[in-house]
C-alpha cells in the first residue's frame, strides 16, 4: 500500500441544483386527492386537513388551513373569549413564520388594503428536501362558478423579494411559470394583482380568501369562504373541494447538492509496485518475478482517502483496473456528494 499527501489544488468544490417531482413516487403532477375522515373529525381537523394521494392514507402530500386575523370562520375555543379560534391561531402562526412580526399584516401584490384572511397550502416535509422549484407550479382550482390555473411569477420578476420565510413570489394566473394576462381585479385589487404568495423555501402557498371569493368575471371562483361567524370550521374543506374539482396540482422540488472533487494524481514514478504477498518470496523477501524488478506493472483498482491519523475515511472503486508502470501517469477524479 502506498500513500501520497493531497495538496490544496487537488480539491475542488462544486454545487449543482437538482429537481424532482414533488409528490410521492417523484411524480410532478398530483391528480388524485383524498382526506381521512378520522383526521378531519379529530382535534387537528379544526386547524387543518391533510391531503393524501390515495385512500390508504399513508403518505401525506400537503395540508390545507384557513387563517383569519379576527378568528372568524371557525369555532371559538371559549365562547366567553371573542376572536380566539383555530383560524386566529393559524393566522398568528403564519404571521410569525412569514412576516416575523406579530403586529404585521399580509398585503398581497396589487391590494389596496391588508388581507385579514387567507388559505394556506403547506407541502408535507417528506415531499421535498430543500425547497420547491420556482416556475414549476400549476395549481388548478375549480368550482361551479369557474376555473383558474395558478402559477408563480418567478420567471418574469426582475428582482426577488424576501421576508422571514425566504423568497417571495406572487401567485398569478398561468401555468408552469408562464404568466397569463388575466389577473384578479376585485376587493381592492388592481389588474396587476395576485392571488397570494408562493414561498418556495418553506414549501408554502398562501392564497387570498378575498380574491378566491370573487366572481369569475373578477378573476375568482366564488369559493364561498365563511366569515363573520364563529360556528363554522369547514373553510379548509372549501379549498380542498376546489382542488379536487381542478384535479391537477403540479410542482417540483429543488435541492442543491454540494460535491467535493478530489483529484488523485499518481505520477510516473509512483505507485508502480505492489505489496501483494504473491509478488514476494515469503522466505527470502525477494521479488519472485525478475521482470517486475526493473519493469514493474500493477493494476490500480481502489483509491482510499485517509486523514493524518492514517484512518480510512472514504473508498472509491475504479470502473475497471487501471494499468500503471513507469511509463504511465494517471488522473483519478473522486466525487464526494453531501
Amino acid at each position: 500500500m502506498s500513500f501520497k499527501r493531497l495538496e490544496t489544488d487537488d480539491f475542488v468544490v462544486s454545487a449543482d441544483s437538482v429537481t424532482a417531482g414533488l409528490w410521492s413516487g417523484n411524480n410532478a403532477e398530483l391528480t388524485s386527492f383524498y382526506t381521512s375522515s378520522t383526521q378531519v373529525a379529530g382535534s387537528s381537523g379544526n386547524y387543518y386537513i391533510n391531503v393524501y394521494n390515495n385512500n390508504s392514507y399513508e403518505n401525506i402530500q400537503f395540508a390545507i388551513a384557513y387563517g383569519d386575523v379576527d378568528g372568524s370562520g371557525s369555532v371559538e375555543f371559549d365562547s366567553a373569549v371573542e376572536g380566539k379560534s383555530p383560524s386566529s391561531t393559524i393566522y398568528g402562526q403564519y404571521r410569525t413564520l412569514v412576516l416575523g412580526d406579530e403586529n404585521a399584516e399580509f398585503t398581497f401584490d396589487g391590494a389596496d388594503v391588508a388581507s385579514p384572511n387567507f388559505y394556506v397550502i403547506s407541502v408535507d416535509r417528506n415531499r421535498y428536501k430543500e425547497s420547491l422549484f420556482p416556475g414549476s407550479t400549476t395549481l388548478i382550482l375549480s368550482s361551479s362558478a369557474g376555473e383558474i390555473s395558478l402559477t408563480d411569477n418567478s420567471q418574469v420578476v426582475t428582482s426577488v423579494e424576501f421576508n422571514d420565510a425566504g423568497r417571495v413570489f406572487q401567485l398569478v394566473s398561468g401555468s408552469a411559470g408562464s404568466v397569463s394576462s388575466t389577473s384578479p381585479a376585485a376587493n381592492g385589487y388592481s389588474n396587476s394583482g395576485s392571488y397570494g404568495w408562493f414561498l418556495p423555501d418553506i414549501a408554502t402557498y398562501i392564497l387570498s380568501a378575498d380574491v378566491l371569493d370573487a366572481a369569475a368575471s373578477d378573476g375568482g371562483i366564488a369559493l364561498g369562504t365563511v366569515r363573520g361567524n364563529n360556528t363554522d370550521s369547514e373553510n379548509p374543506g372549501r379549498l380542498y373541494d376546489a382542488i379536487v374539482d381542478g384535479a391537477s396540482f403540479t410542482a417540483n422540488s429543488q435541492e442543491t447538492i454540494t460535491s467535493d472533487f478530489v483529484f488523485v494524481r499518481p505520477r510516473s514514478s509512483e505507485f508502480n509496485y505492489s505489496e501483494n504477498p504473491s509478488f514476494i518470496s515469503g522466505s527470502t523477501g525477494e521479488v519472485i518475478y525478475n521482470e517486475f524488478i526493473n519493469n514493474p506493472q500493477v493494476y490500480m483498482t481502489t483509491v482510499g482517502l485517509y486523514n493524518d491519523n492514517s484512518e480510512l475515511l472514504a473508498v472509491a472503486k475504479l470502473s475497471k483496473p487501471l494499468l500503471k508502470d513507469f511509463t504511465k501517469e494517471a488522473l483519478v477524479r473522486v466525487k464526494l456528494d453531501f
